[in-house]
C-alpha cells in the first residue's frame, strides 16, 4: 500500500501563501485604524453621492447643467444640515441652563447606589478582610489613560471638523464627475471583466441607495413618534429627547436600550424619583418603536436589498463600533452589504456573500 507524500515545495507555497494574506489583513486593520478620518470622510461622502444622484439628474434632466445641479443639491444639503444644527444648538443651550437641576437629581441617585454598593462592600470584607485595601494606600489615577481619553477625544473632535469641511466638496466633485469615475473605473480592469465590474456598481448603487432612503424614512418616523410620547409624558425638551433617541434607536439591537436613557434622564427631574411603572411604560414604549421601526417598517422600506443575516449584522456592528466607535456604529451595514456585493460577483467569494445573506 503506497501514500503520495506532499511535496515540500507545495507545503511551503501554502504556508507562505497563508502568512501573506494574514499579514495583508493585518496591515489593511491597521491602515483603517490610523486613517479612520480620511476613510470616514470618503465613505460619507460616496453614500450622500450615491443618494444625491437621482436629484442632480432629475435636475439635468430639465436642461440645467450638472454641474450647476450638483451644486444646488449640495447647498441644499449644506443648508438643511446647518438649520437642523443650529435648532439642535438652540435647544441644547436651553438645556444646558437647565442642567444644575439634573446634576443635582443624578447626584443624589449616584449617591444612593453608592451607598448601597458600599454596603454590600462591607458585607464582602467581613467574610474577605484580606480584600480591604491596606491603610495608607490610595488609588492614584493612571496618567495614561488619562492621557490616551484625552487624545482619543481631540481625535474624533478632528473628525469631525475634517467630515464637516471636506464631505460637502467631496460630494460636489463626485456628483460633477460622475461619468468620468464611472468610465475611468471600469478602465481599472481588464475588458473581459468590465461587464461583470459594471454589474456590481449597479447592483452597489441599488443596495446602497436603497439603505439610505430607507432607513432616512425610517429614522423620522421613529423621531416624530418618540417626540410625540415625551410630548405626552409631559417631558421638558421633547423634540431634542426625541431627535436623539430616535438616532440612537436606528443602532440595531444595541439602540433599543440606548434610546431609554435621555428620556430617563427627564423622568428622573419631572418625577423626582423613577417609579418602576414610569421605568417600564418608558422603556416598553420606545422598545415597541425600535422593534416595529426595525421588523416592519424597515423590510418594507428598505426591502431585501441589503440581504444580511442577524449574526453578520451583530459582528459588523462590534468590529467597526470597536474600530472607528460611533462613526462605525454608522457605517457598519453600508460597509457589510458592498462586502456582500462585491462577494455575490466574486466567484471564488460566492461562498462567503451566501453565508451573509443568509
Amino acid at each position: 500500500m503506497s501514500t503520495t507524500a506532499t511535496p515540500p515545495e507545495n507545503v511551503r507555497v501554502h504556508v507562505s501563501s497563508t502568512s501573506a494574506r494574514i499579514i495583508a489583513v493585518a496591515v489593511l486593520l491597521v491602515f483603517c485604524y490610523y486613517a479612520a478620518g480620511v476613510l470616514i470622510t470618503v465613505l460619507l461622502s460616496v453614500l450622500l453621492a450615491y443618494c444625491l444622484d437621482p436629484l442632480v439628474d432629475l435636475l439635468e434632466r430639465v436642461h440645467l447643467p450638472r454641474r450647476f445641479g450638483a451644486l444646488l443639491v449640495v447647498l441644499l444639503l449644506v443648508a438643511i444640515a446647518a438649520g437642523a444644527a443650529y435648532g439642535l444648538w438652540a435647544r441644547a443651550e436651553n438645556f444646558d441652563q437647565s442642567w444644575p437641576q439634573y446634576r443635582t437629581v443624578l447626584k443624589q441617585a449616584a449617591g444612593a447606589i453608592e451607598s448601597k454598593i458600599k454596603r454590600i462592600e462591607g458585607r464582602v470584607s467581613e467574610i474577605a478582610p484580606d480584600a480591604q485595601p491596606r491603610q495608607g494606600t490610595e488609588p492614584r489615577p493612571n496618567p495614561g489613560i488619562v492621557r490616551s481619553v484625552l487624545l482619543r477625544g481631540m481625535g474624533s473632535l478632528y473628525g469631525l471638523l475634517l467630515e464637516a469641511t471636506f464631505v460637502p466638496f467631496l460630494v460636489f466633485f463626485m456628483l460633477v464627475g460622475k461619468r468620468d469615475i464611472w468610465h475611468g473605473t471600469l478602465q481599472l480592469f481588464p475588458a473581459s471583466r468590465r461587464t461583470q465590474v459594471k454589474e456590481t456598481l449597479e447592483d452597489l448603487r441599488d443596495v446602497l441607495r436603497g439603505y439610505l432612503a430607507g432607513m432616512a424614512l425610517v429614522t423620522l418616523v421613529v423621531i416624530v413618534f418618540s417626540s410625540l410620547f415625551f410630548w405626552i409624558l409631559g417631558l421638558d425638551y421633547p423634540l431634542l429627547t426625541g431627535v436623539v433617541s430616535g438616532l440612537v434607536n436606528m443602532v440595531p439591537y444595541l439602540g433599543a436600550v440606548l434610546a431609554w436613557l435621555p428620556p430617563l434622564l427627564l423622568g428622573l427631574v419631572k418625577w423626582k424619583t423613577m417609579a418602576l411603572g414610569h421605568f417600564l411604560l418608558v422603556a416598553g414604549v420606545l422598545s415597541t418603536f425600535h422593534l416595529l421601526a426595525i421588523n416592519l417598517l424597515a423590510p418594507a422600506l428598505v426591502g431585501r436589498r441589503v440581504q444580511l443575516n442577524a449574526v453578520a449584522i451583530t459582528l459588523a456592528l462590534l468590529f467597526w463600533g470597536w474600530l472607528w466607535g460611533g462613526m462605525g456604529l454608522i457605517l457598519a451595514i453600508p460597509i457589510t452589504a458592498t462586502f456582500r456585493v462585491i462577494c455575490d460577483h466574486t466567484e471564488s467569494w460566492k461562498p462567503i456573500g451566501r453565508w451573509l445573506g443568509a
